[in-house]
């Protein structure tokens, strides 16, 4: 007994990608992923509402672990300037909290509505790209926590004996999630090295010749981003770009060796350099003499045209 088999039409990815789908379905298609990745924000808002307390208490430990920082039954020295201060402060954190949780869910929906339009090439720069950034962006968070509780400790240390520092709790949370978010956007700067270097704009080798610069860019960038004057934070900052930088270097040398760049024919050739030509040059021979032409015979005479037949008018 034979059974007929169903004819599969193509995906909604490939219509997308060969440009057979309408305008109309690309908006449907959009609203459908915003739905779904809103649905999951939603979804990780709750968890973070639920994970607040824990979040709040673990940003808060650079700050508890110093001892002027504790009162007498051994609690934090925290205070509220407004009664709803702390509520607005747990639903900002559940709000980031369910964005990291749900970040799987609503970055691919975003991916997968961008990816019809890439080629094959760069869906696979892109999927590089995305699994270096995230822990590149944890690496960054982690030296931001470790960075906050010495900056704090020289800044508390600066008030003196005679002043009671007593910190607002949401001032305190803004501060450290905000140290947090510049650390890890900071460390992405690597990617944006090695983006230059595989779209052939900037060769290893000359990424390799800024390097003056770029210790001179990272210095300052971290004397203007770090928020604590002490010199501890702005070093391990400088630093670890520094060593973020040179290794993105190695990385662009090998690209640059896989794809055989450096030996093309002009590589070793400056821009303003007139390129070297051999002088191989072959005698050119004379050239056969051209003969007369002969004369262009006279034309025949044109016969008068017919005369007109004006016995008919048009009609007839």
């Amino acid at each position: 007994m034979a059974f007929g088999l169903r004819k599969r039409g193509p995906t909604s990815f490939e219509r997308a990608a060969d440009g057979s789908m309408t305008l109309i379905e690309h908006v449907r298609e959009l609203r459908n992923r915003l739905f779904k990745a809103s649905l999951a924000i939603l979804v990780g808002f709750g968890f973070g509402l639920w994970l607040a307390g824990p979040v709040r208490e673990l940003l808060s430990e650079p700050y508890c672990q110093l001892p002027s920082s504790r009162l007498a039954d051994g609690r934090c020295n925290f205070v509220q300037l407004g009664p709803a201060d702390l509520f607005l402060l747990n639903l900002k954190i559940g709000l980031w909290v369910g964005l990291i949780l749900a970040a799987p869910i609503w970055l691919y929906q975003l991916w997968a509505f961008i990816a019809p339009g890439l080629h094959r090439n760069e869906r696979r720069y892109a999927y590089a790209f995305t699994a270096l950034a995230a822990p590149l962006f944890a690496a960054g968070a982690v030296l931001a926590y470790f960075v906050a509780s010495k900056g704090l400790e020289f800044l508390l240390q600066v008030s003196g004996d005679d002043i009671n520092t007593t910190l607002d709790i949401t001032r305190y949370i803004s501060f450290i999630t905000n140290l947090i978010l510049m650390f890890g956007v900071a460390f992405e700067f690597p990617l944006i090295v090695l983006m230059l270097n595989f779209v052939g704009i900037a060769s290893a080798k000359r990424l390799l010749g800024w390097w003056r610069i770029a210790v001179f860019a990272f210095f300052a960038f971290a004397a203007v981003v770090t928020p604590t004057p002490d010199p501890f934070g702005m070093t391990a900052l400088a630093l670890c770009l520094c060593a973020l930088y040179f290794a993105a270097v190695g990385v662009a040398f090998l690209n640059d060796r896989r794809r055989g760049r450096g030996k093309e024919i002009y590589a070793g050739i400056g821009d303003d350099e007139v390129s070297p030509l051999e002088d191989d040059r072959d005698p050119v021979e004379a050239g056969e003499p051209v003969g007369s032409v002969a004369p262009v015979e006279a034309p025949e005479p044109v016969a008068p045209p017919r005369p007109i037949e004006r016995r008919y008018d048009d009609v007839t």
